[in-house]
C-alpha cells in the first residue's frame, strides 16, 4: 500500500506542476528566465510537447497541458487499478 500512496503523491505533485504551467500561459509578463518557471517547463515539456502539435494554442493560451492533464488522469486511473491488483 505504500507504493500506491507514494504514486498518488507523485501524481498529485505532477498534476499541480501541469496546472502551474497552464496558468503561466495566462500571464503576459512571465519571466521565462526565472528558475521556477524554467523548472516547470523542463518538468512538463516531455509530456506536453506531443500534444502541442495536435492542439494549437488558443491565442496566448496553451491548451496542451490541460489535455495532457486529462490523459494523464485516465492513465493514472488504469495504473492505480493495476497496482491494486498486483498488491492483492
Amino acid at each position: 500500500m505504500r507504493i500506491i500512496a507514494l504514486t498518488d503523491l507523485l501524481f498529485e505533485l505532477y498534476t499541480w506542476i501541469l496546472i502551474a504551467r497552464f496558468l503561466l500561459t495566462w500571464l503576459p509578463t512571465v519571466d521565462y528566465s526565472h528558475p521556477i518557471v524554467q523548472f516547470i517547463h523542463k518538468a512538463t515539456d516531455v509530456v506536453v510537447r506531443p500534444f502541442r502539435g495536435i492542439i494549437p494554442p488558443l491565442g496566448n493560451i496553451d491548451l496542451s497541458p490541460l489535455v495532457m492533464f486529462l490523459v494523464l488522469r485516465m492513465a493514472y486511473s488504469l495504473l492505480r487499478r493495476l497496482l491494486f491488483l498486483v498488491m492483492l
